[in-house]
């Protein structure tokens, strides 16, 4: 039995490294490359981001602006959101996500950054700064995963179409429900953002990518059949937005640069309440469906999208709402940083513990 389950394990390994592409299996990579980049930019060629600076329009700077619709726009156009009418056969999975990804998730991640970021680490970061950082998590925890989630599902054998109907509903509820819970749990921590500010970020990060999708998804696929945008379009598309966000980045930490210099004990102070709030919604939303009978199929993909962040909108609100220098961004960025490992461990974790779901629930309902 002991060998079998090694096995099983080295088959998961195998699994993890051939279903994550080149961007995804070393995210934590290119992002500690940005960080070094940016960092160099700031520090030995300043006019560059000086300049960039320059160029902005009622405060949000027209080329992170372009770079971030070139990290969210490739997402929205792959949601089916006629994938919703098929969750009726199986309402219990997509119950799970939707509560723990909005019921759950953003006060678990407030409460777990507050407590660690202003009370227990508060020797070590200035009260203004640590409210900051406190910012950048509530970002993050109001911000469910939308696109690495298909890398998760796929690696932890899921249904790829019931992964699609989850994705379609949480893009649905983030139109209107990420603006109130931010603005509600940054009024609560005492950071003040006008609602006009947090609207402008919706309409510009979801509002305006999440219509572009699904137009172009409709036209094109009414011109050229879904063939077509399936196996040209989308796989052409693919590379932006690994672009977009390594560029943003890299953008990023040039203006991160004496904070990083100055603080660099700080990344990893972040680190602590992200990683255990992903651990804790993954471990919360996973047992529950193993209570409710949920297949494993689907149990383990909605487990993920709580878990993991829609990093790219997290980080594209906080330099809105907050700018490119502040500690609200540099929070968000943290969590790009921990994500993917941390991710990887969950989905071997899910992998090795398919015999919690009983067999009949295997099948289909």
């Amino acid at each position: 039995m002991r060998q079998a389950n090694t096995i099983e394990a080295s088959k998961a390994d195998v699994s993890t490294k051939e279903g994550m592409g080149l961007f995804e299996r070393y995210l934590t990579v290119w992002v500690a490359l940005c960080i070094v980049a940016g960092v160099a930019l700031g520090q030995f060629l300043p006019v560059v981001p000086e300049t960039l600076a320059r160029f902005e329009y009622a405060s949000v700077s027209i080329p992170v602006a372009v770079l971030i619709w070139a990290m969210i726009y490739p997402m929205m156009v792959q949601i089916d959101f006629t994938a919703i009418l098929g969750v009726r056969r199986e309402p219990k999975g997509l119950a799970i996500t939707t509560m723990v990804n909005w019921l759950i998730k953003p006060f678990t991640m407030f409460a777990i950054a507050w407590f660690f970021l202003m009370v227990v680490f508060a020797p070590l970061i200035p009260e203004e700064l640590g409210r900051q950082y406190l910012a950048g998590a509530i970002l993050l925890g109001a911000a469910p995963c939308t696109a690495m989630v298909f890398v998760w599902s796929y690696l932890t054998r899921g249904d790829p179409a019931y992964t699609l109907v989850q994705v379609a509903v949480n893009d649905l509820i983030m139109l209107f429900a990420f603006a109130p819970i931010v603005v509600l749990l940054l009024g609560v921590s005492n950071i003040v953002v006008p609602w006009e500010t947090v609207a402008l970020s919706v309409f510009l990060y979801i509002v305006i990518p999440f219509a572009a999708g699904y137009l172009t998804r409709v036209s094109l696929i009414r011109r050229r059949g879904i063939e077509w945008f399936d196996g040209v379009f989308l796989k052409r598309l693919a590379p932006v937005t690994p672009i977009g966000l390594l560029i943003t980045l890299v953008l990023l930490f040039a203006f991160q640069g004496e904070i990083i210099l100055e603080n660099p004990l700080h990344i990893l102070l972040i680190a602590v309440p992200l990683v255990i709030q992903t651990v804790l919604i993954f471990f919360i939303a996973y047992r529950w469906a193993c209570a409710w009978k949920v297949r494993h199929a689907v149990a383990a993909p909605g487990a993920m999208i709580g878990a993991s962040n829609f990093f790219e909108l997290a980080v594209a609100a906080a330099i809105a709402m907050f700018g490119l220098q502040s500690g609200a961004a540099l929070a968000t960025v943290v969590g790009v940083l921990v994500e993917v490992p941390l991710m990887l461990a969950l989905v071997r974790i899910a992998n090795r513990t398919k015999h919690w779901f009983p067999a009949e629930a295997e099948g289909k309902v």
